[in-house]
């Protein structure tokens, strides 16, 4: 039996002459935390506002928690959280009121701590109009979390949010991992989804581009690994020669920074060569490409892969 919470097959969404979505496929493992990538106009919003139910697909099928959003609307209500990039908030209802209408709307207790949590305690009577656009953040997020969804749906959840904001969403979500439930997070922030996704899909005019954990989506691109190197004599500037795998070379302050395409030789030769013309290591660090590397290497490819 599968323990996949969100299945989706097929899915095409098409406005007009556009088409938006083009035949994707992923599921999502109830518990996960997955990352739906791409730059602006790659389908990311079609797709979750399909899951959520604002809109109906073209083509395929679609699953969330058991339910097919574009035929069982009432039922999915209870059943997911979502956090919008733009709220239909009036301006003039207060943090305290919207908590109030929502959890009434779900049959539940207003949560009131949640606001305390994500720091809008001294803004529980202000007016949606007056809040600063990380607080409004905040407040769609404390709706979005109140029933406690089986699956919570984030667009863009940390836009105009504060570092120390940011930090207490992450916990938050991982906390809600913990707990069970599954997150289903499009972002921009290519550092926000490698440190939370557990598997991301990058998307690219409307199709799917690369899947896979963030360390598995970063190992198969043609990206560089950055060697950088600090020695005491500094014997390496002077090397005119190249190292093996070294693709390119430059200077950095006190470092030689290597790009190279095979890290293993790379290193070797680096330290062979500082002991041999009797210098020694003051630094020397090991970066992989990071996701958002590969992902503009995806994007700019056009794709592929």
């Amino acid at each position: 039996m599968t323990n996949n919470i969100i299945n989706v097959t097929g899915f095409r969404k098409v406005y007009g002459d556009f088409v938006a979505v083009d035949d994707i496929s992923f599921a999502v493992a109830r518990g996960e935390i997955f990352g739906l990538l791409g730059p602006n106009g790659a389908g990311k919003t079609s797709t979750l506002e399909c899951l959520e139910g604002l809109r109906q697909p073209d083509g395929g099928t679609l699953q969330i928690a058991g339910v097919d959003p574009s035929r069982e609307a009432r039922k999915l209500r209870g059943k997911i959280g979502v956090q919008l990039q733009t709220s239909g908030l009036p301006e003039t209802i207060s943090a305290s009121e919207a908590m109030k209408f929502f959890c009434a709307y779900q049959g539940i207790a207003p949560r009131y701590d949640l606001l305390d949590r994500l720091g809008l305690a001294e803004k529980r009577g202000a007016a949606y109009g007056e809040l600063s656009t990380g607080q409004k953040r905040r407040l769609a997020l404390a709706l979005a979390v109140a029933n406690e969804p089986e699956v919570l749906i984030l667009d863009e959840p940390t836009a105009g949010l504060d570092v120390a904001s940011r930090v207490e969403l992450h916990d938050l979500m991982r906390e809600m991992q913990a707990g069970g439930t599954t997150i289903l997070l499009a972002t921009h922030d290519m550092a926000e989804a490698e440190e939370l996704a557990g598997r991301v899909a990058i998307l690219l005019n409307g199709r799917i581009a690369a899947t896979g954990s963030p360390l598995e989506i970063t190992a198969t691109g043609d990206g560089l690994t950055k060697v950088s190197v600090h020695t005491e004599k500094h014997s390496l500037e002077q090397v005119n020669g190249s190292f093996p795998g070294v693709q390119q070379r430059a200077l950095k302050e006190e470092y030689v920074v290597y790009f190279s395409s095979d890290v293993g030789p790379t290193v070797s030769a680096l330290i062979n060569y500082v002991q041999a013309h009797d210098d020694a290591l003051v630094d020397l660090r090991v970066e992989r490409p990071s996701l958002e590397d590969r992902f503009l290497e995806i994007t700019n490819a056009g794709g592929k892969k």
